[in-house]
């Protein structure tokens, strides 16, 4: 115990202390702590479909299913409501199969660690999630991260590595989670053929926000295995893996963090296959929503980004600063610290979604502006 005080002590002297902040409710784009409301930047949320009372209504007035199920999906977890979503999942997606896990975490994860096996190597984007990090780490096989979207120090690694192992894999997030960057999927998919390897994309930030269809930044390209959640755009929880039916099948005969888990309640699958079918139309519509504000905003910074807009401080203490500075007026966009991220880069992480303000971004960037010049 002696440790474990002084290491959180460490935390509290270095700016790093966290704790779970007292949420009383979240309502379109507001959200209330400890009995204070503030206008929430911090929301994956982006199509603002998880607080949105009218499709919530409209929903549980049509729909019986259960509110549990009570067992792993292998055993009698399953439903009809899960084959529903998948099938919509691999025909959004132009894919054989898909299989739906708990998590973001929980699926990359499973699918990491499954795939890759001894004799097997992965090229890892530096930059990429914890989830992704920690399945390869969890995996058999070895793995290499090349320099952030730096695609000639990848291919100076596969041409040093790859003829050594069995299977590679080159794993990418699309849109990163912290800087708000977009990988070259055109360029990776050349790689990937050039080397003979597999190609994973992570659509977390991008399922439903980008994309023709909803299916993100590699949609229609020819990407092996694509991951992401429906607990962002979507406004839902779960997550899903696409791919061939093979790399599918796989994945439900060996894959830990599927096969030992209690399934997710049909009810949020079902609510989830709503979205993406009878509410596609809508879906479209919050898209474009966004899409127009993050033009908006980038005319403002003079950038060319998305919808995650990093505002890198570096310092854990000035950065917490500005953010109750912001709080005091009325935004609430928690600091950023590491490990999340790296060492002398704490950020705000200006989180845009449908139902955004301009002119709250604008106060927004104002105040942080003054702050650091």
């Amino acid at each position: 115990m002696q440790r474990i005080r002084e290491e959180l002590e460490t935390l509290k002297n270095n700016g790093q202390y966290r704790s779970i902040p007292d949420i009383f409710c979240k309502a379109n784009n507001k959200i209330i702590i400890e009995g204070n409301e503030y206008i929430n930047f911090a929301s994956n949320d982006y199509l603002s479909i998880s607080t949105n009372e009218n499709l919530r209504n409209e929903f549980l007035a049509n729909d019986r299913s259960f509110f549990s199920s009570a067992s792993a999906r292998l055993l009698s977890g399953t439903s009809k409501e899960y084959k529903e979503l998948e099938t919509t999942l691999a025909n959004l997606f132009n894919k054989d199969a898909a299989l739906i896990f708990n998590t973001g975490y929980q699926c990359n994860l499973g699918v990491i660690s499954t795939l890759c096996q001894k004799g097997d190597i992965i090229f890892s984007d530096k930059l990429n999630h914890a989830s992704i990090i920690d399945g390869m780490r969890l995996s058999e096989g070895e793995f290499v991260r090349y320099k952030h979207l730096d695609y000639d120090n990848l291919e100076t690694l596969l041409v040093k590595k790859r003829n050594q192992y069995n299977r590679a894999i080159i794993i990418s997030e699309s849109i990163f989670s912290m800087d708000g960057d977009v990988a070259d999927i055109d360029k990776l998919i050349e790689l990937k053929n050039k080397y003979n390897c597999l190609l994973m994309i992570d659509e977390a930030h991008a399922f439903c926000a980008y994309g023709k269809g909803l299916a993100g930044v590699s949609e229609n390209k020819d990407v092996d295995i694509i991951t992401a959640t429906f607990g962002k755009a979507v406004g839902s929880f779960g997550a899903f893996c696409v791919a061939n039916s093979g790399i599918i099948n796989y994945l439900i005969n060996k894959s830990r963090s599927f096969i030992f888990s209690t399934s997710i309640p049909p009810i949020n699958i079902a609510w989830t296959n709503w979205l993406l079918t009878e509410k596609r139309s809508y879906l479209l519509e919050q898209k474009l929503k966004l899409e127009n504000l993050v033009k908006e905003a980038n005319l403002i910074l003079n950038r060319n980004g998305t919808h995650i807009i990093p505002v890198v401080i570096g310092s854990n203490s000035t950065t917490n600063q500005i953010a109750e500075e912001l709080k005091s007026l009325g935004y609430y966009i928690p600091a950023i610290r590491p490990p999340t991220v790296p060492e002398n880069s704490s950020r705000l992480r200006i989180s845009l979604t449908a139902d955004t303000k301009l002119d709250d971004f604008r106060k927004i960037i104002d105040t942080i502006t003054s702050r650091i010049i």
